[in-house]
């Protein structure tokens, strides 16, 4: 990998105000109508991540899984932008800085630049309409950029990557909003900024383990010293382990980035900036796990963030240098084969994604960010994707007063309306 190229590309440099936005009555954009409630499956949500005010932008998701770009809602803070030189795409480094819950019907968000999290409550009848719940919450560190919901919707645990870098855990009340849950602040003890400096030797996600017993962050290391995993024990009151086991990845990972559970295989699949893509197992008592890998993407520029299909049973990742959606397979013994690669357009620097079901059919939703566009592809059967969808946002956004640049747009996360 061209480490250079890499950091060129992902690198961000504007330090922001930690001053929230004042509430206005311009806090919600709108840009096209509601769906209609019996076309409406569900929405997609990302944030555009501005230093002047942070919005989450909505679009509705038809029963083809097309999509209507509908609205922006205020946040009530404002975005950051990480430190590097030149500007570009991935202001945060991360993955997961907006998700929501369809167990408690909640979207919550980072707003890095004011080191708060703000929470909003999804009308399964109108999902890409929010209601922000309460007011926006001290995300307990600085330069929040990723966040992990538990199963159940009833916790949520933040990633701070900045000068006060760590996580800290809240309990979800459908009144006040975000609560701080005590014995849940916990240090990663990084040698970082505010703004985080990176992408290398920055923090990246976030996530719950499969059983909900550990909550799981990921580091990116500075080549030639390899990133790590760094896992906390969770009780059953939510409180965190007081200290994190820290996890290397085999020999060759480098920059661990996103992370998706392997389902039913005590395991996470990690995308790696710097080879490819990393697998952990957990299931053996030694760090890693006897089944621990590294797998190569040939070509790759800066593969970061990944997502799972349950119709296809694979993993699909994207590349934001190449603009290449990658398809992996990974089998039972936790072997990871590339089963096939999706052009999505030299440099639109496809970044965030996230997948979801519709009926029968599972949909890939990718934030191309140098396009200000989403790419929906089809995941018909496995090594069949299919773009079906280029949403592209800037017009309508520009008409609706709505500030959307490629260098600052950051997430995506959907909601998909239940069928009782």
């Amino acid at each position: 990998m061209n480490l250079f190229i890499f950091l060129s590309i992902l690198l961000p440099s504007a330090i922001i105000s930690a001053t929230p936005v004042a509430q206005t009555k311009h806090s919600t954009k709108y840009m096209s109508q509601p769906y209609g409630q019996l076309e409406s499956t569900g929405a997609v949500f990302f944030i555009t991540n501005e230093p002047d005010g942070n919005f989450v932008v909505s679009a509705d998701i038809g029963s083809d899984g097309k999509l209507i770009l509908r609205q922006a809602v205020s946040t009530f803070g404002v975005g950051a932008h990480g430190i590097t030189d030149p500007v570009g795409p991935d202001p945060l480094f991360s993955q997961g800085s907006v998700k929501t819950s369809p167990v408690s019907n909640i979207l919550v968000t980072v707003n890095a630049g004011s080191n708060t999290l703000s929470i909003f409550s999804i009308n399964p009848s109108d999902p890409a309409a929010l209601t922000m719940i309460g007011k926006p919450v001290s995300s307990e560190g600085e330069f929040p950029m990723s966040l992990a919901i538990n199963a159940n919707g009833t916790q949520v645990c933040a990633l701070n990557g900045g000068a006060i870098n760590g996580v800290s855990c809240y309990k979800v009340d459908q009144k006040q909003g975000l609560v701080a849950q005590a014995n849940t602040v916990r240090s990663l003890g990084l040698n970082q900024t505010t703004p985080a400096t990176g992408p290398a030797g920055s923090a990246s996600h976030i996530i719950f383990s499969e059983n909900g017993q550990s909550l799981i962050v990921s580091v990116k290391g500075i080549p030639p010293q390899p990133g790590f995993l760094a896992v906390w024990d969770v009780a059953q009151d939510g409180s965190l382990s007081k200290d994190f086991q820290s996890i290397t990845p085999g020999k060759g990972g480098l920059l661990p980035f996103s992370l998706t559970v392997i389902p039913g295989q005590n395991a996470i699949f990690a995308t790696d900036a710097g080879i490819g893509f990393d697998i952990f197992d957990f299931s053996s008592p030694s760090a890693g796990g006897n089944k621990s890998s590294v797998v190569p993407i040939d070509g790759q520029g800066a593969t970061c963030w990944s997502s799972f299909s349950h119709k296809t049973g694979n993993f699909y990742l994207t590349d934001i240098e190449t603009s290449i959606v990658t398809e992996v397979n990974v089998d039972v013994d936790l072997k990871g084969t590339i089963v096939q690669q999706y052009p999505q357009g030299k440099m639109t620097g496809t970044i965030d994604i996230d997948i979801v079901t519709v009926g029968s059919n599972d949909f890939l939703f990718v934030l191309a960010a140098n396009a200000t566009s989403i790419d929906v592809l089809l995941l018909d059967a496995p090594g069949k994707a299919q773009n079906i969808q280029t949403l592209a946002m800037g017009a309508e956004a520009k008409a609706a007063g709505l500030e959307l640049t490629a260098n600052n747009i950051q997430g995506m996360t959907s909601f998909i309306v239940q069928q009782k």
